[in-house]
């Protein structure tokens, strides 16, 4: 009944756009189409829809300027936006992900690939990816301790106080973020950190550093072997969670842009 199917929102300056879309998605989904950014908020006044599909590049009030004030609502925050663009560089993929949106479809696109994304975000039950695996490395249990605390509840959180025995564990698990000790008995983060990188897998994997010692030359040291970041202990949680969810972002966009 079309009393029950999904409710879209689809937002593009170009008519021929709005119309093509449309017609692809209007078997599947009640689309409510929208030339401009007024329009939107005046279809949003009726209508609270599953999900808004967004086009970027607009005149005037562009995407980013419309997921801003969507975003800023109490009323419309939880509403899943996908961005809709032709722009496929690094810094516009960070930039889109970074603004709020749920996913990106780059254009010109597939109606395939276009539902696929959109069920992705309807049934994430139905669809859903495994949280991002996280893996600490230190030789210290309460620091372990104070990760896995912080972050179980968002990652998959594998912990190891035996730095030798990693290359080994790589060889099991994929992770998508590795939380590295600087000093550590046996092997050090400054010689792991190369070790991880001559991995096919992990030549672009975020590696954050734990240390102790801030200094601008130890940081320099870190960030010279192909560490991304660093934390200085002992560890704040909100600051912690801050950078892994950072660092996972930017990874994803860059992952993103290699499938194109």
């Amino acid at each position: 009944m079309e009393g029950n199917r999904r409710k879209i929102i689809l937002v593009d300056d170009i008519n021929l756009h709005l119309l093509s879309t449309k017609d692809r998605l209007k078997s599947h989904y009640e689309v409510y189409p929208a030339q401009t950014a007024e329009k939107l908020f005046e279809i949003l006044n009726g209508v609270m829809p599953d999900l808004i599909l967004l086009d970027i590049n607009m005149p005037y009030q562009d995407g980013y300027y419309i997921i801003e004030k969507l975003k800023s609502s109490t009323r419309f925050v939880d509403i899943p936006v996908i961005f809709l663009t032709g722009k496929r560089d690094k810094e516009s993929v960070i930039k889109g992900l970074n603004s709020g949106a749920a996913d990106m479809v780059f254009k010109p696109y597939s109606t395939e690939e276009l539902i696929k994304t959109i069920e992705h975000q309807l049934d994430p039950v139905g669809h859903e990816s495994p949280k991002p695996m996280i893996l600490a490395v230190d030789d210290s249990p309460s620091i372990l301790q104070t990760i896995n605390y912080a972050l179980h509840d968002m990652y998959r959180v594998y912990t190891m106080s035996e730095p030798e025995k990693l290359k080994k564990l790589l060889e099991v698990i994929t992770p998508d973020l590795f939380l590295m000790d600087c000093k550590m008995p046996v092997l050090s983060g400054f010689e792991l950190v190369p070790i991880i990188r001559r991995i096919p897998a992990h030549e672009e994997t975020p590696i954050v550093f734990l240390t102790s010692e801030g200094t601008v030359d130890h940081v320099s040291v870190a960030l010279g072997v192909g560490a991304n970041d660093f934390l200085v202990k002992p560890i704040d949680e909100e600051v912690l969670r801050q950078k892994v969810a950072l660092h996972l972002r930017d990874y994803k966009a860059l992952r993103l842009i290699r499938t194109l």
